[in-house]
């Protein structure tokens, strides 16, 4: 099957709607996955499953030329959906609210132009449809189960609506932070609330210790350090008249490098442990390591700047937002392997599509689906869609 032009982006929205109104999390992808290799049977390009529900689809295999690898991320996002659209999700609690079926329906598109240009393109191409992305890992299991092996350079993107539509951010070293998250919980004495004297109120303490742990940024890190602190949770169920035993409080970081991370770590720990004793409670930290900074390499970073502004008109550079966007990827682990580069897309156009990813009412951009696929074929040599 081959498509023209015009054919392939129409194609690519309704897949995206499908995408979009079918969600599945992380690791739990196997509708999303059977999708993605059914349009690939189709087109005739030979895949394989990678790392469970992901797939590595690979042309002109036998081209002699560098071999780049692009990659979309496939899973959805726990979240209730309010977006109102017709092509909603369909799985109560459940939503694409990251835009990943917009990023998979642009890489199938890619697929569809690559394999009409398959006899032109340069070097090998492998396309990367990766699950789990959300905390999951997935990009470290695809590179488990082979995803890289012969990669010369990967490229990926994520849309991005706190930017202005057709704005590229793509720069040279740190894109987006590295992450991280915390659960501390505070041992007390439990008891009757008449009574408080008696007790060791963790409720009291965990009030003490948000406060204390939002200050490790304004207080105990250098201004000019890219690093986020959040507390976003609290727990501790108790009855009104019941000073409970166990308050529990948990949040996430976000750090530039892992230098930064070892100290906001230990950091919490400290803070968490003082307070906890200042109070008379006990505390255990339990700090979960994420995702790594998302490191772009010079050389591709600046490919795709030069090429992006080439794709379409008003589509440019951004320079304006501050780097790095203090979000996370796991395309972190891709570049920890090999050359490569990671570019934020801005997709508000001012049409209600300015609500931040991971929100209920965040809807993908498919505007942004033709200048991806020109530009991801003009990465990988193809000729430009007329």
């Amino acid at each position: 099957m081959t498509y023209q032009w015009p054919e392939i982006i129409s194609q690519a929205k309704v897949l995206r709607r499908h995408f979009h109104s079918e969600p599945e999390l992380g690791w739990q992808e196997h509708d999303t996955a059977q999708r993605i290799r059914d349009e690939l049977d189709a087109l005739g390009i030979q895949w394989r499953s990678c790392a469970e529900t992901g797939t590595l689809a690979t042309l002109a295999s036998a081209a002699t030329g560098s071999h780049i690898a692009l990659r979309g991320d496939i899973d959805a996002l726990p979240i209730n959906e309010r977006t109102g659209q017709p092509w909603s999700s369909n799985r109560d609690g459940c939503m694409h609210a990251c835009g990943h079926d917009g990023h998979t329906a642009a890489l199938l598109a890619a697929a569809m132009w690559l394999k009409k240009h398959e006899a032109d393109l340069p070097g090998p191409v492998t396309l990367l449809f990766q699950p789990a992305e959300e905390g999951g890992h997935g990009a470290r299991e695809m590179i488990n189960d082979g995803a890289l092996a012969g990669v010369d350079c990967i490229y990926g993107w994520h849309n991005w609506p706190a930017i202005e539509f057709g704005k590229l951010v793509c720069p040279d070293g740190i894109v987006m932070c590295g992450n991280g998250t915390f659960e501390i919980t505070l041992h007390g004495v439990g008891g009757h609330a008449s009574q408080p004297e008696l007790c060791s109120d963790p409720v009291l303490a965990v009030a003490a210790l948000v406060q204390a742990l939002q200050q490790i940024v304004s207080r105990r890190l250098a201004p000019q350090q890219a690093t986020v602190v959040s507390v976003t949770s609290i727990d501790a169920p108790s009855g009104p008249t019941v000073i409970p035993e166990v308050a529990k409080v948990g949040g996430s970081i976000r750090v530039s490098d892992r230098a930064a991370r070892d100290q906001v770590n230990q950091l919490i720990t400290d803070i968490s442990k003082q307070v906890a004793s200042a109070y008379g409670v006990r505390a255990e930290v339990e700090i979960i390591p994420r995702y790594d900074a998302t490191i772009n390499h010079a050389e591709p970073a600046q490919k795709v700047r030069d090429t992006w502004p080439l794709m379409g008109d008003g589509l440019s550079l951004d320079d304006v937002i501050a780097v790095p966007i203090m979000a996370s990827e796991d395309f972190s682990y891709y570049l920890k392997e090999i050359p490569g580069a990671f570019a934020l897309i801005g997709a508000d156009d001012g049409d209600n599509h300015h609500y931040a990813c991971h929100n209920p009412q965040y809807d993908f951009n498919d505007r942004l689906i033709e200048p991806v696929v020109k530009l991801f074929s003009q990465l990988v040599g193809a000729p430009m869609p007329q």
